[in-house]
């Protein structure tokens, strides 16, 4: 269980890795900088992009740990007792890092082209008024993107659209509030090229708001979503049943089917997305 637990963080790594060196690099290649960049910068290639890359991970390197890739869907995770705490820290661990590397992996190839723009770092533009709203904007981003992401990965009828629709939900929030803030909606894409470019502004809210946007989604799943999910939900259960929470590093134990002779299927990765 430990091997099974170790290749759900380094998945969980690589996937933040790649997602965040894939965004901020078109970022830096598509948004413009400087004064009145919004309206100079192409956000449907950099909204499609981000809905391609996050499509693509999910249905590849999310199969070893449940996809999460964002620090406010563990969060989501871990407030509804479908993964582990100290698993969850080690995901949010494990995708910080992840943002750091595909964040240097950008100033790596595009050390000049990425100057101007702080190697993909998420600004306030000045089209917001004031931190308080990009704060806003930040968490009902994040609170949609959680939201698509549990009704998606905890419904088994629906879970094999997890990757196409969730990629999907990410690329048009970038399209929408990109020009506002950035996109960001995920403290580990925030804090890979903060880090590397030294761009700290406003900090606070490209890291709480998300939070409170995911633990959001997560109530409102709970208490609305998956009281009408009926049948479905109960499948769902039996894959992944609620607390007391699995010990670190293992997947949740999967409930013997009545009148069953075959045994228990599969395990899944704690708290995941991908998969049918």
């Amino acid at each position: 269980m430990q091997d099974r637990g170790l290749a759900s963080y380094i998945a969980e790594l690589v996937g933040t890795l790649l997602l965040v060196f894939f965004v901020t690099s078109v970022v830096v290649l598509y948004v413009a900088s400087g004064q009145n960049a919004q309206f100079g910068s192409d956000f449907a290639v950099v909204g499609l992009t981000h809905a391609f890359v996050l499509f693509a991970l999910i249905a590849s390197i999310g199969i070893a740990s449940g996809g999460h890739f964002n620090p406010a869907v563990t969060a989501a995770f871990i407030t509804l007792r479908r993964i582990d705490p100290v698993d969850g820290l080690v995901y949010m661990l494990a995708q910080l890092s992840g943002g750091v590397l595909g964040a240097l992996m950008t100033k790596w190839l595009l050390l000049d082209e990425g100057r101007a723009s702080d190697y993909g770092a998420t600004k306030l533009s000045d089209l917001v008024g004031s931190a308080a709203q990009g704060a806003a904007i930040e968490g009902i981003g994040a609170f949609v993107l959680v939201l698509v992401v549990l009704t998606l990965a905890l419904n088994p009828e629906t879970r094999k659209w997890a990757p196409l629709t969730i990629g999907a939900a990410l690329g048009f929030l970038v399209m929408v509030f990109g020009p506002l803030t950035g996109g960001s909606f995920n403290p580990a894409r925030w804090f890979g090229p903060a880090l590397v470019g030294n761009e700290f502004t406003d900090a606070w809210l490209y890291v709480l708001a998300p939070l409170v946007g995911g633990v959001a989604a997560a109530a409102l799943y709970r208490f609305v979503i998956e009281p009408s999910s009926g049948p479905a939900q109960e499948v769902a259960d039996e894959v992944a049943p609620r607390g007391p929470a699995p010990p670190a590093g293992q997947s949740p134990p999967l409930r013997q089917e009545h009148g069953g002779s075959g045994g228990q299927p599969p395990s899944k990765p704690p708290g995941g997305i991908a998969g049918d």
